[in-house]
């Protein structure tokens, strides 16, 4: 039996570069001119309101581009562009695609332009009673080239094509893939991909991320291609130059189990550069304090009287990319003095503990999760799914905790400006020309 072929290409020139990782994956190779093509990118937010850098967290224009033009000079005429955002976008997917260049991908080949989220979603059984909600676009499709980016992920370790596809369930299904047990994340997000028919992975490494998937992580500049018809295979390789052993990543061994792959990289046709060549440990996680007491950055800044716990699988991706911005909001309420003997927890498993005399209750699930439990003094409910920043600022000041929402704009505005000059940084990447 033939090993599935991985290629990796250094990139030079996008378009060239492109063409010759899908030469050297044979990528093409699954796909018929008459086929209804979905490509699938990964755009997991975007912000119109703040400043935005997407550096490894969303796809690249220049990649898309370069593949709708490829496959429009082989025949390929039926192409569909579709995702489906976080659901707190104010604005529509469409405005995204708009701001990412797509609408000319739409006039020079007559692409069409999907978002999930306006769409009809289809419910699919995959048996043992775990049923999902998928885009009815992304069902329909004859063949699906999967874009996922080169990035991490703080509760996945890695987040590359398998986990790329988590973008084409709906709300609610999303929120469900981050439950307990046999729903936990690892577990269900990887049958995803049974159901759906992806012809083709290409892992967008222009840029790497760590600590993502959101912009609060630190990007790299990488330059790198990675495709492969077998979209474990892209991953396994993804993983490895990310320096994850497939081993250590929960879901990628769950997915192995299911499918009889192998997880060792000696049973795979590497083709290109090397993974040695291009090997760097990208860290994918925050640093907690051992007491789970909060982010170690509290304990360099002299923070006490205040306990957060570390998230786990179960927050949802709205409120994980929430999570963050809500740290910066309590931080900007320290004034040097102990905070007064508080709690915050989050998700669908973590229960409030004795001994505090605040109880934060980040997002809905942890609000419902802990509405009569016994331990809490005081509760701090901050509904929402996720919860709206200036509505956490204002019910946090109603207990005296006076956080400042213009620190966290500060915090954005700083994210965006550490890239400003940076050689090979570009927001053109994110344009089409």
């Amino acid at each position: 039996m033939a090993k599935a072929a991985v290629s990796i290409i250094k990139v030079s020139d996008v378009y060239e570069s492109l063409q010759e990782s899908l030469r050297l994956s044979d990528g093409l190779a699954g796909l018929n001119v008459n086929d209804g093509i979905l490509i699938k990118p990964n755009i997991v937010s975007w912000d119109f309101e703040l400043p935005f850098p997407p550096y490894g967290v969303v796809t690249t224009s220049s990649v898309i581009s370069a593949l709708v033009r490829i496959l429009a000079e082989h025949g390929f005429n039926n192409l569909t562009i579709g995702e489906g955002s976080l659901p707190k976008l104010r604005t529509t997917g469409h405005e995204v695609y708009e701001a990412l260049g797509y609408k000319k991908l739409q006039e020079r080949y007559g692409v069409k332009l999907v978002d999930f989220n306006q769409e009809e979603f289809v419910q699919v059984d995959y048996g043992d009673g775990f049923k999902l909600d998928i885009a009815k676009k992304a069902l329909e499709a004859d063949k699906i080239i999967n874009v996922p980016v080169l990035k991490t992920h703080s509760q996945a370790k890695v987040s590359l094509g398998i986990k790329n596809l988590k973008g084409c369930l709906s709300k609610k299904s999303k929120q469900y893939c981050h439950g307990l047990g046999n729903e936990e994340l690892s577990l269900t997000f990887p049958r995803i991909i049974d159901k759906l028919p992806v012809a083709l992975t290409i892992i967008d490494g222009l840029y790497t991320l760590e600590k993502g998937p959101g912009p609060t992580g630190k990007a790299f500049k990488k330059d790198l291609l990675i495709a492969s018809r077998d979209p474990f295979a892209c991953d396994l390789v993804g993983a490895a130059i990310l320096g994850y052993n497939a081993k250590e990543v929960p879901h990628l061994t769950n997915y192995a189990k299911r499918h009889g792959s192998s997880l060792e990289l000696s049973d795979y046709e590497v083709t290109g550069e090397s993974i040695a060549d291009h090997q760097n440990f990208v860290e994918h996680d925050f640093e907690w304090a051992e007491d789970n007491s909060g982010p170690t950055g509290f304990q360099k800044r002299g923070i006490t009287g205040l306990a957060i716990r570390k998230y786990d699988s179960s927050l949802c991706t709205g409120c994980s990319v929430q999570f963050n911005p809500m740290l910066i909001l309590i931080s900007s309420a320290f004034k040097g003095v102990p905070f007064p003997n508080v709690e915050v927890v989050c998700g669908k498993q973590q229960l409030a503990s004795t001994g505090f005399d605040n109880t934060v209750l980040f997002g809905k699930c942890a609000c419902h999760l802990n509405k009569n439990n016994p331990n809490i003094k005081k509760a701090i409910t901050l509904w929402g799914c996720p919860p709206d920043l200036e509505k956490m600022a204002e019910e946090l000041g109603k207990e005296g905790l006076e956080c400042d929402y213009n620190e966290y704009v500060r915090f954005r505005h700083y994210l965006f400006d550490r890239y400003k000059g940076k050689e090979g940084f570009n927001l053109s990447d994110w344009s089409v020309k």
